[in-house]
């Protein structure tokens, strides 16, 4: 069975290529590197089943890809069976690595992640960024950067490139961010505050926390709505394994649904948005609760603790997502609804009202809804395994590197 190929990103490196032996041989390399990589340790002639290639042929992409430091041979398959065994290939613990980095209200975070999908390296920073000016916040987020880079060097990786999520609207250039009202930043290039170094991708925190879901989730389907928060609720579709971004790129802003039209003011200029009621600063205000490091330890102490107005509060919150996300699951038809980011942590007290509230607007049957065990670790994770994913995509890219 051929292993699937996943677009990542709008102008990664899993583009389509001629249909030419090149763009062949390319496209086979992929198959050779995802098939290992989902099913290794695997042997040539294994992976020549698997894929409908001759065992020459995968053999010589085999070679190319050990040259290109992706793949290394771990010894005999399955030692002792009748017949000589196959040398058993593996994708390699070192070589390329995806840099994957976060900029929230709150802290900024930086991950490397090998091609086997482990987290190499790590860095983070707390503090607030809300109505900081974009360029010392990109400068420290290069710093941690640098930092990683330099410890995921160390281990004898090296950087295949830099994948950024924000919360806020990306431009379909992927380095753009037109607007993001919670850290009050608008038109903002991050390719031009960021080291040149790396190859850059700039997207949305709810969308590289779905593909996060998608790539790693355990049992996710693949058509659903994938609900994130911090300050501000961002949300993601996957249609059929593919982010469905719309035409601008701006797909998914759950948050900015009306929940109740003549209600507070939004920093997006519309009124009653589900922020203004599913937020974590909402709840904190109807729970008459202050801000704390920690939000949502801290509201999840207090509602295990058997606190009336935290759990009033954030029943509420849950109504009002189950009314914004009516109108998705409606207009939509997706297999499932995940919760992720803060709304994990939180989910034993926000899912009765939203279930609920679901259950009773909902068209068609009920959508299920499920809690990602991501949490909040979704976006930066989803970030660099985006990165991780182009190389798998197109090893030829990353060919003469190592």
């Amino acid at each position: 069975m051929t292993a699937p190929l996943h677009q990542t990103h709008p102008a990664g490196p899993g583009r389509a290529t001629p249909d030419t032996q090149q763009g062949m041989r390319r496209r086979n390399l992929a198959r050779v590197m995802h098939t290992v990589s989902a099913g290794g340790p695997l042997s040539r002639a294994a992976v020549a089943s698997r894929i409908g290639l001759t065992r020459a042929a995968v053999s010589s992409l085999v070679d190319e890809l050990i040259r290109s430091g992706l793949l290394e041979e771990l010894g005999p398959e399955r030692p002792g069976r009748v017949g000589r065994p196959g040398s058993a290939l593996a994708v390699s613990g070192r070589g390329p690595a995806g840099v994957g980095a976060e900029v929230g209200v709150d802290h900024l975070a930086v991950c490397a992640v090998d091609l086997r999908g482990q987290v190499r390296a790590r860095a983070v920073r707390y503090g607030a960024n809300r109505g900081r000016p974009p360029e010392p916040v990109a400068g420290e987020l290069a710093g941690l950067v640098r930092r990683v880079v330099a410890e995921a060097e160390g281990q004898g990786l090296w950087p295949a490139g830099l994948a950024v999520a924000v919360p806020g609207l990306v431009a379909r250039d992927a380095r753009t961010v037109v607007r993001a009202p919670n850290l009050d930043w608008q038109d903002t290039d991050l390719g031009a505050l960021l080291p040149g170094d790396l190859p850059l991708t700039v997207d949305n925190e709810a969308n590289f926390g779905a593909l996060a879901e998608l790539w790693l989730g355990d049992g996710t389907p693949r058509d659903f709505l994938h609900v994130s928060a911090e300050i501000g609720i961002g949300a993601a579709v996957v249609v059929d394994g593919r982010l469905l971004r719309g035409t601008r790129g701006f797909a998914g802003e759950l948050g900015h649904v009306p929940v109740r039209p003549d209600g507070p003011e939004c920093a997006c200029g519309g009124r009653g948005c589900l922020e203004q009621y599913a937020g974590e600063d909402a709840v904190l205000r109807a729970a008459g609760v202050a801000p704390g490091e920690d939000r949502v330890g801290l509201l999840a102490g207090r509602a295990a603790q058997g606190d009336e107005a935290v759990r009033r509060a954030l029943r509420d919150a849950g109504t009002a997502l189950g009314i914004a996300l009516t109108g998705a699951v409606n207009l939509l038809d997706p297999d499932g609804v995940v919760l992720g980011g803060a709304l994990a942590g939180l989910a034993p007290w926000l899912l009765p009202s939203l279930r609920a509230e679901l259950a009773r607007r909902t068209a068609g049957p009920a959508c299920p809804v499920s809690v990602s065990e991501l949490g909040s670790e979704g976006p930066l994770l989803g970030a660099a395994h985006s990165v991780v994913r182009g190389v798998l995509d197109d090893p030829a890219s990353v060919a003469g590197r190592s």
